[in-house]
């Protein structure tokens, strides 16, 4: 393709198109000029591919792998899982035509009540963009590009369509940005997504800054910077800022902001031209047809459970695990049936199957007890997707009432007891001294009940270390009392972030940072160093195969690692040479703005808050009528997967509905809900109705789209 030539016999028209997104999920193709489409599609941890005519339920999408969560993958202190993970996604969105695969996430868990952290995978910069820049790498290397997201300082839920990230340029560029600049560096994604928050009170959309002075000119970034969905609040701004994509689309005011800001100067065409350019590139490089070659489905499946066994992290065993087989054991808990493998919102995937514990525990032939027969209890517990999930952020860091009593009662019996968890996040572990083992499973994937079935009976041997501090409780969590509970979010522990902040202020915590048990044992000998390079020798002392990570640290800071996988007895030196970072010169200043109040409502109000007039509960009352209806729908189907996707799916929306603007849902519904809608709306929800009948007969005139002058 002769981009050059092509952005020459552009008209302004079709260059204003082309920088958007069309049917949610893809590029405005350019028949005259025979420029494709491209299509896109979610799926940090697995394809989510919406039917045609999807609009971000999260029913109805294609069946594909679910793959563990980047919670867990991260835990498997193993890029090699990414990488393959990566090439396996890539592989199916060959078959589904999927050219740009909307992920990974790669933002620091700055918080443990986040209610996306699932998708995320560490509190440490440096584990986050290594094990991000492995899942570039492959699903890149099968011919697919990635979007990695969510960019920057986007750590929280409940506000996360308007809120602003206050923070020091020091604490901004040490902890949040270096994750995005190490896959950035080594691994080259093909585009990035930046985050619907303001930084310091510039939205990411339009934050010259960010996406044009670090991401471009200092980390020479030349792919395509595109919207999160929704995210783009001034599109001239945007894209003089470096903003080349506005997804999803089929804005009206959009495009009438481009043309009109070209034809009145304050838009320059050269950024136009910039913005079409990157576009074109992206386009060339990734216009692939679907692969018509069949998908090896159970070779995928089979992946995810060996990936699933590798991450998952033993955190207490008295000796209790690996199982032998000769236990009379009792199985209790909703999640040994009903295992939670993935997380809500977005992300969720449409499974090509799923294994749980009880169909592994089935299928090897365990047999179990009722209660008083038994020696041994394995309770399946964790968090639930009403308590966690994309669109806003959890209360507490308890487990669920009646789980932590059904565990107290049992800790009273006098048998001996493993928890088996899953959950996106830490939880607080107040039986953690009553029980004898907890096995930490994250959120494993489809397969995942194979992994647990591997780990208890002592068939594979957990290997995992956390990716993230678990705290005793969460008031020792540094900015819990503000986290997530106003429009300003202040970064006030500046670089203090997970284990930095434990460790420099000696807060005990229930499991630290890189922990995690294993069957065997492994002896560590000293780091020796030789000006940067550092060496340490590692001896598996048991008597069992395992793996064992390598970490390295230096200054309080993790510098490196290296995951290996030793015989007994046998021994390996890792080497680890740390790079040579010049300090920051940063400024370790912030200005704290005052808080910004609730009334009047504005295009940037969260929902909920219209609810604060009559005529806005109405208005509130109108858009979450769609999301009663879906979830009234859902609840009407028979038991079964297709159900539970579905109820999840409507729980998410309403979660997502709340937390939303009517600017933000404007930019995402396109045609359903034009500009002059959001503007309508606050005015009647603020008291003045005759403003706001006129705002609704407003008509945003903008030419057709080039696919639709084609098609006329």
């Amino acid at each position: 393709m002769d981009t050059e030539a092509i952005i020459r016999q552009m008209t302004v028209e079709e260059k204003a198109a082309l920088v958007s997104g069309t049917n949610f999920m893809y590029t405005n193709p350019i028949p005259r000029l025979r420029i494709p489409s491209l299509r896109m599609s979610d799926g940090p941890h697995g394809l989510r591919l919406q039917k045609e005519g999807g609009d971000n339920g999260v029913s109805e999408s294609e069946p594909a792998t679910a793959f563990p969560t980047a919670a867990a993958t991260a835990s498997g202190w193993n890029p090699e899982n990414t990488r393959r993970m990566g090439e396996a996604i890539a592989e199916e969105c060959r078959y589904y035509g999927v050219n740009t695969l909307l992920g990974p996430g790669v933002n620091i868990k700055r918080n443990p009540l986040c209610g996306r952290n699932f998708e995320y995978f560490s509190e440490d910069p440096l584990l986050a963009g290594v094990m991000g820049a492995a899942k570039v790498t492959g699903v890149q290397s099968k011919g697919v590009g990635v979007s990695v997201k969510h960019f920057a300082l986007n750590n929280s839920e409940n506000y996360r369509f308007m809120g602003n990230s206050v923070a020091s340029e020091k604490t901004i560029r040490e902890i949040y940005l270096k994750p995005f600049e190490y896959v950035v560096k080594h691994a080259h994604p093909a585009t990035i997504m930046c985050a619907y928050n303001r930084i310091n009170g510039t939205f990411c959309s339009e934050n010259e800054w960010l996406l044009s002075d670090v991401l471009r000119k200092e980390w020479g970034f030349d792919g395509v910077v595109m919207s999160d969905w929704g995210a783009v609040h001034d599109r001239v701004a945007g894209l003089r800022a470096g903003l080349d994509l506005e997804m999803p689309g089929d804005t009206a005011i959009c495009r009438r902001w481009i043309l009109d800001g070209i034809a009145d100067g304050s838009l320059p065409a050269e950024n136009l031209d910039a913005a079409c350019r990157n576009i074109l590139r992206w386009i060339d490089a990734y216009q692939k047809p679907a692969d018509p070659a069949p998908v090896d489905w159970d070779a995928h499946h089979a992946l995810a459970g060996k990936i699933a066994a590798d991450c998952a992290v033993l955190l207490k065993n008295d000796g209790v695990l690996p199982l032998k087989g000769s236990e009379k054991l009792h199985i209790t808990g909703e999640l040994f049936a009903n295992m939670r493998y993935q997380g809500a919102g977005s992300s969720m995937i449409r499974p090509t199957k799923v294994t749980t514990p009880k169909d592994a525990f089935t299928a090897h032939g365990v047999k179990t007890y009722a209660l008083e027969e038994s020696d041994t209890v394995l309770v399946f517990a964790g968090l639930t997707d009403m308590y966690e999930s994309e669109g806003c952020d959890r209360e507490d860091m308890r487990l669920p009432e009646e789980q932590l009593k059904q565990i107290d009662a049992l800790a009273e019996s006098g048998k001996k007891i493993v928890v088996v968890l899953f959950g996106g996040s830490p939880v607080e572990l107040p039986f953690c001294d009553r029980v004898n083992a907890i096995l930490n499973m994250y959120l494993p994937g489809q397969n995942g009940g194979t992994a647990v079935y591997d780990l208890l009976f002592g068939v594979k041997n957990p290997s995992g270390k956390l990716a993230e501090t678990w705290p005793m409780r969460y008031e020792d969590v540094p900015g819990h009392e503000s986290f997530g509970k106003g429009l300003n979010e202040i970064y006030a522990e500046g670089t203090e972030v997970g284990y930095r902040y434990y460790q420099r202020h000696s807060v005990p915590v229930r499991f630290p940072f890189g922990f995690g048990l294993s069957y065997t044992t492994f002896e560590h000998n000293e780091w020796e160093r030789n000006g940067n390079t550092y060496t340490q020798t590692i001896t598996n002392t048991g008597s069992r195969f395992g793996g064992e990570v390598a970490q390295l640290y230096v200054d309080g800071a993790l510098k490196g690692f290296e995951k290996i996988y030793l015989k007994p007895g046998e021994s390996r030196t890792v080497t680890i040479t740390v790079d040579d970072e010049p300090e920051t010169e940063s400024p370790d200043a912030y200005a704290v703005p005052d808080p910004l109040p609730t009334r009047p409502v504005t295009l940037e109000s969260r929902l909920v808050d219209f609810r604060q007039s009559f005529t806005g509960r109405m208005l509130y009352n109108a858009v979450l009528s769609v999301v009663k209806k879906q979830m009234k729908q859902a609840e009407k189907l028979p038991e079964g997967p297709e159900r539970d996707n579905a109820v999840k799916g409507a729980h998410f929306m309403k979660r997502l509905m709340d937390n939303n603007s009517p600017r933000a849902l404007s930019m995402c519904a396109g045609s359903r809900m034009p500009y002059n809608f959001a503007q309508a709306f606050v005015e009647i929800a603020n008291g003045h109705l005759f403003k706001g009948i006129r705002c609704f007969m407003k008509k945003i005139k903008v030419p057709k789209l080039p696919k639709e002058e084609e098609h006329a």
